[in-house]
């Protein structure tokens, strides 16, 4: 195992070689993190979590428990992983027809700051832009812009967060009411 410095690994957890994990991480009970991949500093997996083979991961990411990051999927800094979330990496699954290695999964991105809300699911190929927030439950089938509200099955745009998460609100010329963002055409910009 390549390794930083100053990370604790509870006891009852697997870490394959060849895995990289940044200073100050914290790997609790019964979680596996798989060969090639890389954790940031100042992490927090919880419970039960199952890092894939190559994934990557920056700093200062909460992957909370029952969470499955698998092959294909790259978390930016300070990405929250809400409790039993899902990642998928296979467009087309099938047992009969198996589809491994690298080759066959789809990119997920998964950019800074990005929040994911428990239990829901994002399917592979995607990318979620940064201070999105995707709600409990929801489903990501498509790309989501930064800043975006996702809601529902299939998961879409109901409205529009700052950088702390809290919902933006619009004059009548479309500039929010923190002053730092305009909607112009559905699409939210900085000002």
């Amino acid at each position: 195992m390549k390794n930083k410095i100053d990370y604790f690994i509870h006891k009852s957890s697997y870490i394959d070689d060849d895995v990289t994990i940044g200073r100050n991480t914290k790997i609790w009970h019964f979680s596996h993190i798989q060969s090639g991949s890389s954790i940031g500093d100042n992490c927090v997996l919880g419970q039960n979590v199952n890092i894939g083979n190559n994934v990557l991961i920056g700093d200062s990411c909460k992957i909370q428990n029952n969470v499955s990051i698998y092959e294909g999927v790259e978390l930016e800094d300070y990405v929250f992983c809400g409790p039993s979330m899902v990642f998928t990496n296979v467009k087309l699954p099938r047992s009969e027809f198996p589809q491994r290695g690298s080759k066959y999964y789809l990119k997920t991105l998964v950019k800074k700051s990005a929040s994911i809300g428990a239990n829901a699911t994002v399917i592979c190929g995607v990318t979620i832009g940064e201070y999105a927030l995707i709600g409990a439950g929801a489903l990501v089938t498509k790309d989501i812009p930064p800043n975006a509200l996702v809601l529902g099955n299939p998961g879409k745009i109901v409205g529009w967060v700052d950088r702390k998460g809290e919902r933006l609100k619009f004059d009548i010329d479309g500039v929010s009411n923190c002053k730092k963002y305009k909607l112009i055409n559905k699409t939210l910009h900085n000002i």
